[in-house]
């Protein structure tokens, strides 16, 4: 993975959406539906809203230090030591926290929907390795392939969105806000931290844009809206087919949804559909994950060669995988009491710290220069 390495805006927009879909296409709906139950799809537009601001910023750091990734700041605001200390506590809890659990839903998906009989261990291994090989081959490998696989993703979805609407209920989301705003609100939070709090991660690959910095936040803007808004369209078609409470109940109401298609008694059983988006996505989602990981971790450690990191990441991905989640109700227990704080704090709270010292650091610069401007004017005045 050569540093110079450049991709476009438009790549980056790309990359932004696939990786904004990730795994939530497929898990998202059921935990909103628990909280705000037929009002979970409002939820998700307040989610996009406030997922905004929160990516506005990360542009606003991103523009403060263009040519920097995200450690690079953090050793140039905290200093060389406290700063490395920080990106590797920061990528070492993510790498736990983020990666490994999307490898468990793919493993547990499969296994549990539509390859029972296969072990887990097996899955994940296999998909493992094309993540393994996606990151060796460099980003610039990757984005092509992600402007080859999106239009192909995009007429997936138009197809299942298209085939899914016949199926809506209105009465399934009445009465709208019974329980007034107070579910929102929780509901929102979970879609933000799931689907827009990760992005900050992508502040690792902002330095390898070709284009202007304000090109660059665009796309990253745009990419995250498209990707936010398809979201939005999938939680509130399971609310409107399936109903709440059956959205709330099934662990993954996206592929059940994908099974409610049936034209003509002729077209059924297509839930394949669903499948291939998930996993052109989610593919997507964990390679950012782990190419961010080892860049991560080479920058901090000098690493003139980052790729021999690879394969020993890839093998404590594939273990932790298996162990992170000891079954599903720990699952969801933990992705709704633990990983809302956690990204919090790595995803708004850190920001934060970061462009406050900045702030500081300049309002110091400041102070400091302001004596020595009066010096040169008394000096001037008295010759």
């Amino acid at each position: 993975m050569p540093a110079q390495i450049k991709i476009s805006a438009r790549q980056i927009m790309i990359l932004t959406a696939l990786f904004t879909i990730g795994s939530a296409i497929l898990i998202i709906p059921s935990g909103m539906a628990l909280v705000a139950k037929q009002d979970a799809w409002i939820a998700a537009l307040v989610g996009v809203g406030a997922g905004l601001l929160v990516l506005y910023l990360y542009s606003k750091i991103a523009a403060l230090y263009p040519e920097m990734t995200l450690i690079g700041i953090m050793e140039t605001l905290l200093g060389k030591w406290l700063g490395k200390a920080v990106g590797l506590l920061f990528f070492t809890t993510l790498f736990i926290n983020a990666p490994a659990p999307v490898l468990f839903y793919l493993g547990n998906f499969m296994t549990t929907q539509m390859i029972p009989e296969t072990p887990i261990l097996a899955v994940n291994i296999l998909f493992a390795l094309i993540i393994l090989l996606a990151v060796r081959l460099g980003l610039e490998v990757l984005v092509r392939s992600a402007e080859l696989m999106f239009p192909l993703f995009t007429l997936l979805y138009i197809s299942f969105t298209g085939l899914v609407v016949s199926n809506i209920k209105l009465e399934n989301i009445q009465p709208v806000l019974e329980a007034g705003l107070g579910p929102i609100w929780p509901a929102a939070l979970s879609f933000v931290s799931t689907v827009f709090i990760p992005h900050i991660i992508l502040l690792m690959i902002f330095p390898a844009s070709v284009n202007r910095s304000d090109q660059t936040r665009k796309a990253f803007f745009i990419g995250s809206l498209i990707g936010g808004l398809m979201l939005v369209v999938v939680v509130a078609l399971a609310v409107f087919v399936l109903g709440p409470d059956l959205t709330a109940r099934n662990i993954y109401p996206s592929y059940a949804l994908a099974k409610k298609i049936s034209i003509g008694n002729f077209l059924q059983r297509i839930e394949a559909i669903m499948a291939t988006m998930w996993f052109i996505s989610l593919f997507f989602r964990i390679t950012l994950y782990m190419h961010t990981t080892v860049t991560a971790i080479a920058q901090i450690f000098r690493l003139k060669n980052d790729r021999q990191l690879v394969l020993p990441l890839g093998m404590i991905l594939v273990i932790m995988s298996v162990i992170v989640y000891p079954n599903v109700p720990y699952q969801q227990i933990y992705d709704t009491k633990t990983w809302v704080p956690y990204s919090l704090s790595i995803g708004l709270f850190l920001p934060l710290l970061l462009l406050s010292i900045h702030a500081l650091k300049r309002l110091g610069t400041k102070k400091n220069n302001k004596p020595d401007d009066k010096r040169e004017d008394r000096g001037e005045d008295g010759a």
